[in-house]
């Protein structure tokens, strides 16, 4: 094909990053700029909290509880330790009231109260060493975040015969925003040098290696911009900057990885840099796009649950995935002009090259690339219902372990065991009596008289599951009770309690909240939107692949085998983070359950990260399939040309979570090494032995789709092939001398 008649080919979108490569990459390079200054200092406008649906009963209630009972809604504890001698010794008593006093006149401070106040019970440790001031820092997350890295400096440490801690929700949240903040700094430290290290072992070229890493530094970069400016609207949180990077750097190495990969396979037929460049976009270029349609499509299902933190992940997926493809498509095209030949200089597997290749085979020449995937399709579809088979139940039992999840919520217990509010919490939750900060509120609207409310705590004292009931505290139109569940504050027992509450009848308005409370809101929330978001991703995805394969059969493979690939990561999460087993050797504190949205979260991710390797797999098959008509063919020229680069891209994305997963609090922990699991499992398993032992047995089923259908695809379907097969071809029609093709693939592997 000669450069003009490529040129005719080429269309606006390629004439736009081919006509001006000098100026496009001054461009990127001055957007990037602008990014970096625009998106500085995000992490400190990002919330820490989320997990709670805001149109629940349990948040309006805690509200209302904020404005009229400070006191009942305490955000900031100080653990007063007296040491030898008991908290009610005189000097004791004296240092800890004028540090009562003295937090009540604390700008943004309100609701003060301690046990020297109240001489409450639940506010001194069962051994009389230690003993609580309790009070509520006013504002939003970050407000509250400000006033107590101004006041907590002035209260920390020894006080005369005291020493005191600060603890509380506010402290549990700050403290954890601030330990992401480090543990993300070092997980991009760690895993920036690591995947540079294997670019260069997959290209062997450096100069091919830098440059998907370069396309995920402008994504990450530019999705922290994008970030900055949600949070002038609406509250993110700060985990979802994990994924930022996991997502920039990942999926921007894989779109990379293929476009630089096809770009060299032109290089090495005789293409000229603009000639191979229009082949690839049109080709790999289509898939790319593809590609980062259905990821996005996987993470804006996330937009259809209410909880903020789950909302984070929707807009800083989306954002990354598309400024990776856009960067891949724009950017990458640009500098692969320019660079031309050269983008294989720096070539470190040289001399192992000289042995096995000559050198005008160039380093990705077709004929010398994936004989190992070519034989290992050929055994899969030898045998191919026994790995069908053998691999469909593996996934399964690994998968087990999930039908005992349970689900919780997050608390101090996230945070490492050096915390200092995690070592308040654990004070307070071991040594004081009913668990301070455990309980129930009921919150009664409108007035009644004093029987009326009397009446009705013993009505909730005579509830299954009631230790005790404290109140009514009375105010202007509002009362409140304190109600503590027995057993866990958030177990079983007190779910189950709140409904009970919930279902009361009562003189009065009435409304719960507490630990249990939002826990039962977020379950629902969850489960009231699941079904949604899960028909949004299927419904979708199925109509994607449709678009790509012209198959009717091949979407709902795709969607089934990816929902199989999971079932490692499910299984793992729960033997792994609620049953505590390798706790030691990771570093976390099992909580005996599960919080409510990571599931949701992970399956997201990690269900569109499938559909990423999906993609590159069944577009490059389907090119051949068009090519050839031949099935087992197609499965193997695919599977050879693609299995490589989808276990290095894997084995990369791994490596970017597992940083991740370094961190130091839980749930970040377990996003990580989860999502690293799911992805090494569908790229090493599902993508190299259980697709093309379905795609065998299916045999040419797998391409069929009814007419209406078929003219719909030819119509409006993508390809990566150059052009999609003609009015009425079908297989027969499009197959030529298949068989002695496919000999010719086999024998050369």
């Amino acid at each position: 094909m000669s450069e003009v008649n490529s040129s005719e080919r080429v269309g606006g979108w390629t004439r736009f990053v081919t006509a001006r490569p000098r100026l496009a990459l001054l461009a990127a390079l001055v957007i990037t700029a602008l990014a970096v200054f625009a998106g500085s200092g995000v992490a400190d406008r990002m919330g820490s909290g989320g997990w709670e649906a805001p149109d629940a009963e349990s948040t309006w209630t805690t509200r209302v509880l904020e404005r009229e009972f400070p006191a009942s809604q305490p955000n900031l504890l100080l653990l007063v330790d007296s040491g030898d001698v008991p908290v009610d010794d005189p000097a004791v008593a004296a240092e800890a009231v004028r540090l009562t006093e003295r937090l009540s006149a604390e700008p943004g401070i309100t609701g003060v109260g301690s046990y020297w106040q109240t001489k409450s019970p639940a506010l001194r440790s069962s051994d009389g060493r230690e003993a609580i001031v309790a009070a509520r820092i006013t504002g939003d997350e970050k407000g509250a975040g400000e006033i107590l890295d101004r006041i907590a400096p002035d209260y920390q440490g020894v006080h005369g015969p005291v020493e005191i801690s600060v603890g509380g929700p506010v402290a549990v949240r700050h403290e954890m925003q601030s330990i992401i903040q480090e543990d993300l700094l070092r997980a991009e430290l760690i895993a920036l040098p690591v995947t540079l290290v294997l670019l260069v072992m997959v290209f062997g070229s450096a100069v091919a290696a830098l440059l998907p890493l370069g396309v995920g530094i402008v994504a990450i970069l530019g999705t922290n911009a994008v970030l900055r400016g949600i949070t002038e609207f609406t509250d993110v949180s700060v985990f979802a900057q994990n994924l930022t990077t996991a997502l920039g750097l990942g999926l921007a190495i894989d779109y990379a990885l293929f476009i630089v990969r096809r770009f060299r396979e032109e290089l090495s037929a005789g293409a000229d840099p603009r000639t191979a460049i229009g082949t690839t976009l049109r080709t790999a270029g289509r898939t790319v796009l593809f590609s980062a349609l259905t990821v996005a499509v996987s993470l804006a299902a996330m937009m259809v649950f209410p909880q903020y933190f789950l909302r984070s992940f929707a807009y800083a997926g989306i954002a990354v995935v598309l400024l990776a493809a856009a960067a891949a498509l724009i950017l990458l095209p640009a500098a692969l002009i320019l660079l031309g030949p050269r983008v294989n200089a720096l070539d470190l597997r040289r001399l192992l090259r000289r042995r096995r290749a000559t050198p005008a085979a160039g380093p990705d020449a077709p004929e010398d690339s994936g004989r190992g995937w070519a034989r290992l399709s050929v055994l899969v579809m030898r045998r191919a219902p026994v790995f069908a088979v053998v691999t469909t139940v593996g996934l399964v039992l690994l998968g087990l372990p999930f039908l005992g999840v349970k689900f919780g919520t997050a608390d101090d217990r996230q945070l490492p065991a050096t915390a200092e509010s995690r070592i308040v919490q654990e004070h307070i939750r071991e040594g004081f009596p009913g668990s301070p900060g455990g309980g129930l509120e009921v919150l009664a609207e409108g007035a009644a008289s004093p029987g009326r409310y009397a009446d009705f705590k013993e009505r909730i004292e005579a509830l299954p599951g009631v230790r005790q009931v404290n109140g009514p505290v009375t105010g202007d139109g509002f009362a409140y009770y304190d109600v503590l569940p027995e057993g866990e504050p958030v177990g079983q027992q007190a779910q189950n309690l709140v409904r009970e509450l919930r279902a009361e009848p009562a003189p009065f308005d009435t409304s719960v909240t507490g630990t249990a409370a939002v826990l039962v809101d977020s379950k629902d929330a969850i489960a009231d939107r699941l079904p949604w978001a899960v028909g949004i991703i299927v419904v979708v995805t199925l109509l994607l692949v449709f678009l790509l394969t012209g198959s009717v059969l091949i979407p709902l493979q795709a969607v089934v085998l990816n929902a199989l690939s999971l079932t490692a990561m499910f299984g793992a999460v729960v033997w792994v983070f609620q049953d505590g087993n390798l706790s030691g050797i990771l570093s976390f504190t099992s909580t005996g359950d599960i919080e409510t949205t990571l599931p949701v979260l992970m399956f997201c991710v990690a269900f569109g990260l499938s559909m990423d390797y999906g993609v590159f797999l069944l577009s490059r098959i389907k090119e051949e399939y068009d090519r050839t008509g031949d099935h087992e063919h197609a499965v193997t020229f695919g599977l050879r040309r693609t299995g490589g680069l989808i276990t290095a891209a894997a084995v990369i994305l791994a490596v970017v979570m597992v940083a991740i997963g370094t961190s130091r609090v839980t749930n970040t922990k377990m996003l990580g090494l989860g999502i690293a699991l799911a992805v090494l499992m569908d790229a090493m398993v599902v993508r190299s032995l259980l697709v093309p032992a379905v795609m065998k047995l299916m045999g040419r089923v797998t391409w069929w789709a009814p007419a209406p259908l078929r003219a719909f695809h030819r119509r409006f379907g993508l390809s990566e092939g150059e052009s999609a097969p003609t009015a009425g071809q079908d297989a027969e029609e499009r197959s030529g001398a298949t068989g002695r093709e496919r000999d010719k693939i086999t024998a050369g592997a």
